[in-house]
């Protein structure tokens, strides 16, 4: 495909640069609304209880932890982002039963034992210390208290190109750089367990892309191949031959998202 073609449908369709609501756009999706309403279902939250969302982004999820909690619950979602939790307060009825709380999940600001559910998503796969994480998760689960995690892993993620080589360098590229945490998904039953959790359930949820556009939405995969270029794991003309197959041909593309459900033990 010639250089001016090649940008016309670069153009229209992939995205550029990150959006700024990327977040929220997802938890807005069909994707986002389905993974979540499953780890909510896990999360079982009875009215009265604490519910802890670490890494909590712009809030996606804090309104329905409140209002499973009810009247008599409490809420508080915790992020490092300072502009995330600025839209949180923008989207989020805040009051009594909503805290937002700008702070680091590796050393949480919360008591021993005073919290009934614990949640993240999509959070350890980026944190520089995933056991330390759960180490302040337990520490502040009451008794048999409830961590619910929804993490991926990229080891998963299969797209369909002709040439087998770009397509795994470019996996490559996202295991070994683009993710801190790449394998969190299937590491994360062994390292609750080393941190005092019992697992109760491990679900899979696979999604499957067959429209490039929307895979892009999820995965940025223009602004991971050009990103896998500067690394030195794609050349500029393996890129351009992937993105360009990508956007014109038939597209297939899976990964897999893990809930764990764990309680804390004893």
């Amino acid at each position: 495909m010639a250089d001016g073609n090649f940008e016309m449908v670069n153009a229209t369709v992939f995205e550029e640069h990150h959006p700024n609501n990327y977040l929220r756009r997802l938890a807005d999706s069909d994707i986002g609304r389905h993974y979540k309403s499953i780890a909510l279902e896990q999360l079982d939250i009875q009215p009265g209880q604490t519910v802890v969302d670490l890494g909590c982004g712009p809030g996606a999820d804090l309104g329905s932890f409140a209002a499973a909690t009810g009247p008599t619950g409490r809420v508080i979602g915790i992020d490092s982002d300072a502009a995330a939790l600025t839209e949180a307060q923008s989207e989020t009825l805040i009051g009594a039963r909503i805290e937002l709380r700008r702070g680091d999940i590796h050393t949480l600001d919360i008591p021993d034992d005073t919290t009934d559910r614990a949640h993240t998503d999509r959070v350890l796969q980026q944190v520089a210390e995933p056991t330390r994480v759960l180490e302040e998760i337990r520490r502040i689960l009451r008794p048999d208290g409830i961590a619910v995690l929804a993490e991926p892993d990229w080891d998963t993620l299969v797209i369909d190109h002709p040439d087998l080589e770009i397509a795994r360098a470019y996996k490559r590229f996202v295991t070994d750089i683009a993710v801190r945490n790449s394998h969190i998904g299937r590491q994360l039953p062994r390292l609750a367990v080393g941190c005092g959790f019992r697992i109760e359930d491990v679900l899979p949820i696979t999604t499957v892309f067959r429209d490039v556009a929307a895979a892009d939405k999820v995965l940025g995969l223009k602004r991971v191949s050009d990103r896998a270029v500067d690394a030195g794991y794609l050349t500029r003309e393996a890129a351009d031959q992937w993105l360009t197959h990508l956007a014109t041909e038939p597209f297939f593309a899976a990964a897999t998202l893990f809930i764990i459900t764990a309680t804390r033990w004893p």
